[in-house]
């Protein structure tokens, strides 16, 4: 079967999910085709995909790298435009020959180019959950009257969305995030004390970036995806659970007021709801290695430890708060866990940065995305000048 190929940006192309995502469209040129790629400052990546892919444009947001990549292509004689500008992202996601946006980017700077994707009626891929936790209501509102898609890449969030048939969220019953629990789930309170970086960076099952590793090792991963699906899904947050699972097979569940309860397998690998989110709502091959169910021994589940895990608590509490609370988490969060990377902190010290971070700042509302940014900004200077420096 022949198929009209759809043009593609991979915002944070450089990243483990935009890795990915290119894994998945090499098995489907049919289907896709790279548009424009965006990194930070990974040179050697962003020419290497460069070179693969011949996308009409290139972001690398470090300057002298930008010039390096512009001079290498050169020599190898690659018409790729290199761009090096966040408002120059911003441009590339509303372009009219764009259809598929995956927003990838680590953090709260991919809010507005989400937002702009969005509101430019593309499909977007949802990787940034703090799009979603910083600016919520904003972004659903314009989804609700853009013709643009937002279809959720996270793997709980893939699953839920898979496992809903129904809008109505009267027959259901529950939405059951799971979290594998990350590497410390069976670490005792005075161990975590003095944990290492090295040692939060070990996850057992998942191999991601070092801010959502550190994320997941806190569970404040799965307290940002209990906001992000507050959202995507449109729920009561009574309906909204976590249960630790960690096989990580069952990516996440819904049960039903009739007591069926829909479930969404596979193995830990991101490449299948990557897969789904780029062709839903068809199925593709997404090279992801197959659950063989004779090799499962058990699939275990226990309630998650707010205690030993505060970070997961916090955000529960942000969201019930509402308004600009999940903002100031969400910024106070990604400077803590910067400065327990750069061993300023350590691991309880970033649950008690978001928490003075929540006290200072109360809850307003928002009326527009530029005022979502600079609150953002204003918690993230306030939190590196008064709380760690």
């Amino acid at each position: 079967m022949e198929y009209l190929r759809k043009n593609v940006v991979i915002l944070g192309s450089t990243g483990s999910i935009g890795i990915s995502t290119l894994s998945v469209i090499d098995h489907n040129l049919d289907r896709f085709k790279i548009f424009a790629l965006t990194g930070n400052n990974n040179l050697d990546k962003m020419f290497e995909q460069c070179c693969k892919y011949s996308p009409e444009y290139a972001v690398i947001l470090d300057k002298n790298k930008s010039v390096s990549l512009v001079n290498k292509l050169k020599l190898h004689n690659i018409a790729t435009k290199v761009l090096n500008q966040e408002s120059d992202i911003i441009d590339l996601v509303q372009h009219t020959e764009v259809d598929i946006v995956m927003s990838a980017i680590v953090g709260s700077k991919g809010l507005l180019p989400t937002y702009y994707a969005i509101k430019s009626n593309k499909r977007v891929l949802l990787a940034n959950k703090e799009s979603l936790v910083a600016a919520g209501e904003i972004m659903i509102s314009v989804l609700n009257n853009s013709k643009g898609e937002l279809i959720p890449v996270d793997s709980e969030h893939s699953a839920i969305f898979q496992c809903l048939y129904s809008n109505n969220y009267n027959i259901v019953s529950k939405i059951i995030l799971t979290a594998s629990g990350g590497p410390f789930l069976n670490s005792t309170i005075n161990d975590l004390v003095d944990i290492s970086v090295e040692e939060a960076l070990k996850h057992p099952n998942w191999i991601m970036g070092k801010k959502v590793t550190i994320d997941s090792s806190t569970l404040m991963n799965k307290g940002l995806e209990f906001i992000e699906a507050y959202w995507l899904f449109g729920c009561n947050l009574d309906k909204l659970e976590v249960v630790i699972h960690p096989q990580s097979i069952i990516h996440s569940m819904v049960e039903y007021v009739d007591g069926s309860v829909l479930a969404q397998l596979g193995t830990p690998d991101m490449k299948t709801p990557i897969a789904y989110s780029l062709s839903h709502p068809d199925r593709i091959i997404s090279d992801s290695s197959k659950l063989d169910f004779t090799t499962l021994n058990s699939l275990t589940f226990c309630k998650p430890d707010y205690t030993k895990f505060p970070c997961l608590k916090l955000a529960i509490d942000a969201i019930q708060i509402g308004k600009s609370m999940p903002a100031v988490l969400n910024a106070a969060n990604e400077i803590a866990v910067n400065a327990f990377l750069q061993r300023k902190i350590g691991f309880y010290g970033i649950n008690r940065v978001i928490e003075h971070a929540m006290n200072k700042f109360s809850a307003v509302h928002f009326n527009t995305v530029e005022e979502i940014v600079a609150l953002d900004n204003e918690v993230r200077q306030y939190v590196a000048n008064e709380l760690i420096s």
